[in-house]
């Protein structure tokens, strides 16, 4: 009886002692593969914030966290103090719970748009894209681009050009030039690693684009003033 007594608790030791250990064990990995990617603060928008919102006043509706460094996007801000360097710029566009709180959707309030005239009955959407996929981040309000599709499938891959000379209506973190009020020295700026760009369309193009930008990769062109007018669809395909 003794013997059996001491059979059951040694293996309940050696459970125990097991359990421990395969927990200790599990934990470590998890932690060993988080430092492997490299674990990154970066500020993610916890409320809502209205487009026009300034800067200064968002403190409240995000919060840090750490993510993946292979997720986190170019341009995202990394810390309550980044807001400071920011303070006198608005929101560009409404900020959804969930989304990465990037510099390139702040801009001067001067900067907001409504000095290009938007036709009747156009949407207007806000994309934000690599600069490389916007000129380079030298396309400016008032410019018209070609909008060209990548559906990146691997069996038929695809890109079409879906959508002619579209209106840009504004943008944020683009290329710039700014000048010196008193010597009149121009200053190039180069664009941030992330363009927010509103492009006014109408709601074919727009349920087409939304699309693009959730499944897809878009990239923009700069059009000639001698390209094709209307949204039409380009039949050709690159393959």
């Amino acid at each position: 009886m003794i013997r059996r007594v001491l059979v059951i608790a040694s293996a309940l030791v050696l459970a125990i002692v097991g359990g421990v250990v395969t927990f200790s064990y599990a934990s470590g990995a998890d932690a060993r593969a988080m430092a492997g990617l490299e674990p990154t603060p970066v500020l993610v928008v916890v409320e809502p914030i209205a487009q026009g919102t300034s800067a200064s006043a968002i403190a409240d509706a995000v919060a840090l966290e750490e993510l993946p460094a292979s997720a986190v996007a170019p341009g995202a801000l990394g810390a309550l103090a980044d807001l400071a360097e920011i303070a006198d710029q608005v929101a560009t566009s409404d900020l959804v719970v969930g989304e990465q709180l990037l510099a390139s959707r702040f801009a001067a309030p001067d900067d907001l748009g409504g000095a290009v005239e938007v036709p009747e009955g156009m949407h207007l959407l806000t994309f934000d894209l690599e600069a490389r996929r916007v000129v380079g981040g030298d396309v400016q309000p008032g410019d018209r681009v070609g909008v060209f599709v990548s559906d990146g499938d691997p069996l038929t891959p695809a890109t079409r050009l879906v959508q002619h000379r579209v209106l840009v209506v504004a943008v944020a973190g683009g290329a710039s030039t700014t000048t010196d009020a008193e010597t009149g020295e121009q200053t190039e700026q180069a664009a941030e690693p992330m363009i927010s760009i509103t492009l006014a369309v109408d709601a074919t193009a727009a349920q087409q684009l939304v699309y693009s930008a959730e499944y897809e990769l878009i990239y923009l062109s700069i059009e000639p003033e001698g390209a094709a007018d209307g949204p039409g669809i380009i039949e050709e395909v690159i393959r």
